[in-house]
């Protein structure tokens, strides 16, 4: 009796420990908060692109994630806050490398989300790859996606190669020119860094494959006040089409400077900034017919929701091009970390280049860490900036060539 009395206590005591050791112990180990830092310029020519395509999508989808209760962590049965530590690179490739440095070094940050332009992307990217940071790139636009791919194994590029939108666009412009409605003619302009430069050299190769003739290909400096010599010169030219791979400051510039000339070519195509909010809001009816990189499926009610929540939360409509993708961005990451359960950068990192994942674009998946099937060519048509090309994408309507007279 004595004997089996031990074995019945001392089979409760292990029953009770290991029952002590299981819930409540998994639930003492869960974080608190999820870290997750980044570096956008909220000065310099970066901070209008990081204000309107990064940082509203940020803080929407943490308020979104913290009002749902946080990110589900099934490794420990509970939702689990975001928590976000924030720096200002002032549009510094140098500050944002300083920026990303402390995220991971001092603040120890779980996660990091990219910060705004290719420039600074690709400058953070060996720091963020050696310390096994997923870097979901929603606004980094280079023709060596796939090299770069390859050396830095966390980064994806979400937008494509500077070589498909380069194609895309010719694409549109030769179809256009067997329809009859152009010539051959086109002028290019380009801001000299990094996007510019790839932009231009990818159009270059296109527009020589699709044998156009360029009549001008000039760069100009980052910060450029006045475009109106070189938009005289091109004007001059009596170019079919019009191209110019330029960031929002400029792509404003050119574009008041060319109603100013009235220089009104049949394709007038600029680049970041168009498909912004603030542009629409600038030029109203007057921007119809002007194209530019991305584009949305107006149509789609995927599109529309998330159009409606972005302005419901932030107080304005988000741009459509990378808007939308770093959206999507967001929902991978998501859901890789709620698939994983827990904050394993290796296995995020895995789920991510392996994964399917159901997005405001609709259905994704990388191949060899880079996206596609996402419109390359757009032109606002009735107040949408409409995706145009490649026309094989659902939702993609004709576009509007020759483009209208320019409207006050």
């Amino acid at each position: 009796m004595k004997r089996r009395h031990w074995i019945s206590t001392l089979a409760t005591f292990f029953g009770v420990a290991l029952v002590g050791l299981s819930a409540p112990a998994m639930a003492d180990e869960a974080p608190k908060s999820i870290r997750i830092g980044w570096s956008l310029a909220k000065t310099g020519p970066n901070a209008p692109g990081g204000d309107t395509t990064l940082r509203p999508n940020y803080e929407m989808w943490v308020k979104e994630v913290n009002a749902a209760g946080g990110l589900m962590l099934k490794a420990y049965g509970k939702r689990v806050p975001i928590e976000v530590v924030e720096y200002d690179d002032r549009s510094s490739t140098e500050e944002a490398v300083r920026a990303i440095d402390r995220l991971i070094s001092q603040d120890k940050v779980d996660l990091i989300l990219p910060p705004w332009g290719t420039a600074v992307n690709l400058a953070v990217a060996p720091m963020l790859a050696k310390h096994g940071y997923p870097q979901l790139g929603s606004t980094a636009l280079t023709d060596k996606a796939a090299e770069f791919a390859k050396r830095w194994p966390s980064i994806f590029f979400m937008l494509g190669s500077g070589g498909s939108y380069a194609e895309a666009l010719m694409s549109q412009l030769d179809a256009a020119r067997k329809a009859g409605k152009i010539g051959d003619k086109v002028a290019m302009l380009y801001v000299a860094d990094g996007f510019g430069v790839d932009a231009a050299t990818a159009a270059r190769k296109a527009a020589a494959a699709h044998n156009f003739k360029l009549v001008l290909d000039k760069s100009y400096p980052v910060g450029t006040q006045d475009l109106s010599p070189l938009l005289n010169e091109v004007k001059g030219l009596s170019p079919d089409a019009f191209i110019a791979f330029s960031y929002p400051p400029d792509t404003v510039l050119i574009s008041d400077q060319s109603r100013v000339l009235s220089f009104n070519p049949k394709i007038f195509y600029t680049g970041v900034g168009t498909q912004f909010p603030f542009f629409k809001a600038k030029y109203g009816a007057g921007a119809e017919g002007q194209m530019s990189l991305g584009g949305v499926d107006g149509d789609s009610q995927l599109i529309k929701e998330y159009f409606k929540r972005h302005k419901d939360l932030t107080g304005k409509e988000p741009d459509s091009w990378g808007s939308p993708v770093t959206y999507a961005s967001l929902q991978v990451l998501q859901q890789s970390i709620e698939r994983v359960g827990k904050i394993d950068r290796p296995a995020i990192l895995r789920e991510i280049k392996t994964g399917s994942f159901e997005t405001v674009l609709g259905p994704i998946k990388f191949e060899n860490q880079q996206l596609s099937g996402i419109f390359l060519v757009g032109q606002w048509q009735n107040g949408v900036f409409q995706g145009v090309g490649p026309s094989a994408i659902k939702g993609a309507k004709p576009a509007v060539i020759p483009k209208p007279v320019w409207k006050n």
